[in-house]
């Protein structure tokens, strides 16, 4: 018998989070840690969760491997890859997914340094004398 997975990229700011699903009771690994050990704030881990609740799914493994980006990066890519993921497991959750805008990748990147500027927007000091 071939076991079951679905696998999804998802993306988010330098993120890219490979997800895989695989039947299971609703564990949830990154990077082959349990995500309470690899993300401190709640916030971020109800993130992750979302599209998991939202389908009232729990009948999956979810594995991750995610690089690149900051947490907050991390957490929307993997669930972008997740909601993916389920679209792909189930093509019903496809409406739900889309309605609530998991499935959309977010396209707000980091702004580039102009030159004669200390940042993006964030200029040298303006002294008058």
């Amino acid at each position: 018998m071939a076991k079951v997975e679905y696998n999804a990229v998802g993306r988010r700011k330098k993120a890219v989070a490979r997800v895989r699903l695989v039947p299971g009771d609703g564990k949830v690994v990154v990077n082959r840690r349990d995500i309470d050990d690899y993300f401190g704030l709640e916030t971020l881990k109800m993130t992750i969760r979302q599209p998991l609740v939202l389908t009232n799914t729990n009948n999956f493994d979810v594995m991750v491997n995610v690089n690149g980006g900051g947490i907050s990066g991390q957490a929307g890519a993997i669930r972008h890859g997740i909601s993916r993921a389920l679209a792909k497991a189930n093509p019903e959750f496809h409406a739900v997914l889309k309605k609530n805008g998991f499935l959309t990748r977010d396209p707000r990147m980091k702004e580039r340094k102009k030159y004669g500027l200390k940042a993006a927007r964030r200029a040298p000091q303006f002294s008058k004398r």
